[in-house]
């Protein structure tokens, strides 16, 4: 028990690292959080010092999530509550990382990381497809990414009723929404909508 314990811990400050506003400094010379929506993720790495940086932000995010997830369920073999815990730190991390004072990202890499270190293809290939169906629909990023969490709900409701995974997209779904209040705070807007986003 008291290894997964530790492993929960350092999940968390894994998720907590704030690679992508690293990786801006490095790329651009500037804080990432000063862009945009002040939000030290990969996104603002893409505004601030193009593509190829963006997708240097976004694997690291991803990974430190996955890493660690991956290793406790396929590696060690964990199961149950503590794999619960291992899995919910990195995002946890990530949103309220205490390296940047509780003031984190918005946590979506890590959420798509911890599915590829539960699951390895099976749910990313689900959230892939639930966020391109989303996305051609919606113009509000908080609604796409909810609604895309909820579609990973329901398909393991339906699909593959294990009671960890579907704990686990119930807490995400929670998070993200929290993270995305103030996307969730408007109404959703159609991409074939004329209407522009308040």
């Amino acid at each position: 028990m008291l290894p997964q314990l530790l492993w929960a811990i350092l999940s968390f400050f894994a998720g907590a690292l704030p690679l992508s506003v690293w990786v801006g400094r490095l790329a651009a010379q500037r804080d990432i959080r000063e862009v945009a929506d002040h939000n030290p993720g990969a996104t603002n790495v893409l505004r601030t010092g193009g593509f190829g940086w963006f997708i240097v932000a976004m694997s690291l995010d991803i990974s430190k999530a996955a890493v660690p997830v991956g290793l406790a369920t396929q590696i060690f073999g964990w199961s149950g509550w503590p794999l619960l815990l291992i899995a919910l730190a990195p995002p946890l991390g990530h949103a309220f990382s205490p390296f940047l004072g509780g003031k984190g990202g918005k946590a979506v890499a890590a959420v798509f990381g911890v599915w590829i270190g539960l699951t390895i293809w099976q749910l990313p290939v689900v959230c892939l497809a639930a966020l391109a169906f989303w996305f051609l629909w919606l113009r509000t990023s908080g609604w796409v990414v909810v609604l895309t969490m909820t579609t990973v709900l329901a398909y393991l409701l339906l699909w593959r009723p294990e009671p960890l995974l579907i704990a686990v997209a119930v807490v995400q779904i929670a998070l993200l929404a929290y993270t995305h209040r103030a996307d969730l705070s408007r109404r959703p807007v159609l991409r074939s909508s004329r209407q522009k986003e308040g």
